[in-house]
């Protein structure tokens, strides 16, 4: 596989701009803002951009989300020797993890291919460094740049998509790289091994070109009542054994009875008594090399913040599958 920039020409870890503090660190983790003095094996990012298509910043909160997600995480800091059901284990005993917050990537002056380009750099540098990415946006656009990030791991990398929509669109007016085209724009990269889509349901941006691209492509595609009528295991038997996975989640994909914070509700959606299995059957099958959740508005949220309690749920469920038996195996990134 080619990478695209060469070797001489990337950013480094001394060259990389710092990101900014979070509000509260997720888990209250460490947390590192300066790039040259991230250390340990998970990472975690927030991504503080939405709606590209208005070629406005915030025009929803969905930039808000990561801090709400991490201000929500407070409820699983009892100490990381409290028993979780979830992992069936305590946090302190998932072995080897050395967990960091790496604060917050913010869109400021409008420019969404610098902001994209400075991303893509600084998940370079996350996964040359064998850390786990976690990734909390912000729209589903976020994506995308860590899509071509993943051309340093070396290995092909398998996309599981957890959304109601396709996400295949190749562009919207003008813009390539939004929140409606990052499962196309991963078609399009040599490193991308394949991909499996879960929870369609509904209308969304797709047409009939878009639906017979992923077709064409080889993408497997799930629909909600697919997986209600059939249940996970059927997508568990298609994903790959062994290599590298990363999964995107898009709160939609998940019924908005469980996840009631997004801008595009849609009834009859997955639920996490469905998805949390799914999370641990990755983990058990491959190694999850990095994991997003997008999409969140706050302001749509309950009063209780379900939705951002759910996505830090998720979180931790995909590293307690990841890290259950030992450290995940994160190849040497060039």
């Amino acid at each position: 596989m080619q990478a695209h920039t060469s070797q001489s020409s990337r950013p480094t870890a001394t060259t990389l701009r710092n990101t900014s503090e979070p509000l509260r660190p997720f888990l209250d983790w460490p947390v590192v803002t300066t790039p040259s003095e991230w250390s340990g094996n998970v990472a975690l990012l927030g991504v503080q951009r939405s709606e590209p298509y208005t070629r406005d910043g915030v025009p929803n909160d969905q930039a808000r989300a990561p801090d709400e997600i991490r201000r929500l995480s407070f409820q699983f800091c009892d100490g990381p020797d409290h028993w979780d059901f979830d992992l069936d284990r305590p946090l302190c005993e998932l072995a080897g993890m050395r967990p960091i917050d790496c604060g917050n990537m913010t869109f400021s002056d409008g420019d969404y291919e610098a902001f994209s380009t400075w991303q893509t750099s600084v998940l370079r540098q996350m996964w040359r460094s064998g850390m786990q990415v976690v990734l909390l946006g912000g729209d589903h656009g976020i994506t995308i740049p860590a899509i071509e990030a993943m051309d340093v791991l070396n290995e092909p990398v398998h996309i599981v998509h957890i959304d109601a929509h396709l996400d295949w669109r190749d562009s919207v007016g003008d813009v390539r790289n939004g929140y409606s085209s990052p499962l196309r724009r991963a078609s399009e990269k040599p490193w991308v091994g394949g991909m499996t889509q879960i929870g369609l349901r509904g209308t969304g941006s797709a047409r009939r070109s878009e639906i017979e691209a992923a077709q064409a492509y080889g993408s497997r595609l799930f629909t909600a009542n697919e997986i209600h009528r059939n249940g996970m295991q059927q997508v568990v038997d298609t994903l790959p054994e062994g290599g590298l996975v990363y999964v995107t989640i898009d709160a939609d994909g998940l019924d908005p009875s469980q996840m009631p914070g997004v801008l595009g509700p849609s009834p009859g959606g997955l639920k996490v008594e469905q998805v949390i299995p799914l999370l641990h059957a990755i983990g058990r099958k491959s190694t999850i090399v990095g994991l997003d959740v997008v999409e969140i508005a706050p302001s749509f949220d309950y009063e209780n913040a379900i939705t951002c309690i759910t996505a830090g749920r998720l979180v931790i469920n995909a590293l307690g599958a990841s890290w259950r038996d030992g450290p995940p195996s994160i190849p040497n990134a060039r």
